[in-house]
């Protein structure tokens, strides 16, 4: 079987390398040079997009922000999962919110910004504080920002206002903010007879906006019921295929869904180590209507992101139960270079094991584990 990933990330060369013991062969298609290339090794490969779809049984996605009518075009051959509905709610956060009222499941009030009136007409209905969200192309914090006060009304109107007006078909989000406990995610899987699967939820730890560290969580049966319960409203609503990640605020131990990404997720890199069957399998078995299957837990497991970094110390390397992936990019400040996976016998022994972590780890690159 022949898949075709739109986006050549590390998320494609993970599902690659995922995909392989099945003899399921994998290309990409690079959205920014408009190439198809290997997933690994990123050598362009002799193929127009047509010729691609026709050489390939399937088609998906590894991110949101696709241009739509490359979204259109494969999903004209039939063989697109999920559907190109799913992805455009991933990218636009006024679709998004549409979904979820549609599945009836619970969000932050939120209100849409085009004007500046609609952003007085906001603070009436939203209240504050309140956070604003560009509806395209925001991520890892991006395109964001928090009004606490009514002396911020305009400086904060300036600065969005341009990003509306210097980008097509832009607009603005604001949500009520949510004194939430903690953030936590839940990564599930739905194929074409309908089979779903979800892993245990995942605590997140963000640092400056970017996900910093995430640790499968054990017995929470009445949030993961929750969860499970919001992600079978969700898929059904989207009628999706393949993995789906919704990310929650947990409020006193009711989730409100803070957004969706439908694709696999860096909070559910971990079940490389922690369960049978990865995020990146799992998203192949499910766009390819194979049996879903591997989703527990096998050994307490957390995720620990490498940002802007090229090199680790080589004492990390005599820890058996710690698992570096890297990405193969180019060292930038900030950027997500690679990840590591940490296993254990037992909530308490994987704590002994970050902390173990943390004093071989720089602590300004890896503050989360301070």
């Amino acid at each position: 079987m022949n898949v075709l990933i739109l986006g050549s990330g590390q998320l494609a060369r993970m599902m690659s390398l995922a995909s392989a013991p099945l003899n399921i062969d994998v290309i990409a298609y690079d959205v920014n040079s408009q190439q198809i290339v290997h997933p690994l090794t990123q050598q362009t490969i002799d193929l127009s997009l047509e010729q691609a779809i026709n050489n390939v049984d399937v088609i998906t996605a590894e991110f949101e922000h696709i241009p739509h009518h490359i979204l259109d075009i494969c999903s004209i051959s039939g063989k697109f999962q999920p559907t190109p509905d799913a992805i455009k709610a991933g990218g636009d956060r006024r679709l998004e919110k549409k979904l979820l009222d549609n599945a009836h499941v619970a969000n932050a009030k939120y209100h849409i910004i085009n004007t500046k009136q609609d952003f007085l007409n906001a603070i009436d209905t939203v209240g504050i504080p309140m956070v604003l969200k560009s509806a395209l192309g925001g991520y890892d914090g991006k395109g964001q920002w928090r009004l606490k006060d009514l002396s911020q009304i305009d400086s904060i109107w300036e600065e969005m206002d341009e990003l509306i007006k210097n980008s097509p078909d832009q607009a603005m989000v604001a949500e009520q903010f949510i004194p939430f406990n903690r953030e936590v995610s839940l990564i599930g899987a739905r194929n074409k007879n309908g089979q779903m699967v979800t892993y245990p939820l995942t605590e997140n730890v963000h640092v400056d906006g970017v996900l910093a560290l995430s640790t499968a969580l054990e017995g929470t049966s009445e949030l993961q019921e929750q969860a499970d319960r919001m992600f079978t409203a969700i898929a059904d609503e989207l009628n999706y295929i393949g993995v789906l990640a919704i990310e929650f605020f947990d409020v006193g131990g009711k989730l409100l869904v803070n957004e969706i990404a439908p694709r696999v997720h860096n909070s559910g890199h971990w079940t490389q180590q922690g369960t049978d069957i990865c995020q990146f399998e799992m998203h192949i078995r499910a766009v390819c209507n194979l049996p879903l299957t591997g989703n527990e837990l096998l050994r307490s497991t957390a995720m620990i992101n490498i940002l802007g970094e090229d090199s680790l110390p080589d004492e990390i390397l005599t820890m058996p139960n710690c698992h570096i992936h890297w990405y193969g990019k180019e060292k930038r400040a900030g950027r997500k270079m690679g990840h590591i996976n940490v296993c254990a016998e037992s909530p308490d022994m994987l704590q002994k094991e970050l902390s173990k972590l943390a004093n071989i780890l720089d602590k300004q690159a890896f503050k989360a584990l301070s």
